[in-house]
């Protein structure tokens, strides 16, 4: 399981290719207004929101974007979110985020579970466990 534990400095001849944290069905956050219209909307659809926690710059939130990328196409009962820390770092914070990737599971705003680390054994063991305890008509 790979995670970021603090912030790498940027340099100015850091010229690692750009990898998309986002794709598929994941929607990108990029202010706390995106937020909560992404979590009124999942609300309002009975939808589970999985939220990532991410950075350009981390190597394992790079390795696991296309696994988090397919399973938002494979889910699509679920509502997938990705925010770079980065660019909300005042956010960021308020979600006590110590490492990147963290996942929060939201069910109506509030947090059902969480994974810290590109684990992608578990964090599929987590969406089946969250969609196994939702009613047949909401999967």
């Amino acid at each position: 399981m790979g995670l970021c534990l603090a912030k790498r400095n940027h340099d100015a001849d850091d010229d690692e290719p750009h990898i998309e944290l986002a794709g598929g069905n994941v929607h990108l956050i990029t202010t706390k207004e995106r937020w909560d219209q992404k979590l009124s909307e999942a609300s309002r659809d009975g939808k589970i929101v999985l939220a990532n926690f991410s950075a350009r710059w981390c190597g394992p939130c790079k390795q696991i974007a296309p696994y988090y990328i397919e399973l938002s196409e494979n889910y699509p009962s679920l509502m997938f979110l990705v925010i770079d820390v980065d660019e909300l770092s005042d956010f960021s914070a308020s979600w006590e985020i110590k490492a990147t990737p963290t996942f929060f599971f939201l069910r109506d705003g509030q947090q059902v579970d969480k994974l810290v680390g590109a684990n992608k054994p578990e964090l599929h063991k987590k969406i089946t466990a969250i969609l196994d305890s939702l009613p047949p008509s909401a999967k």
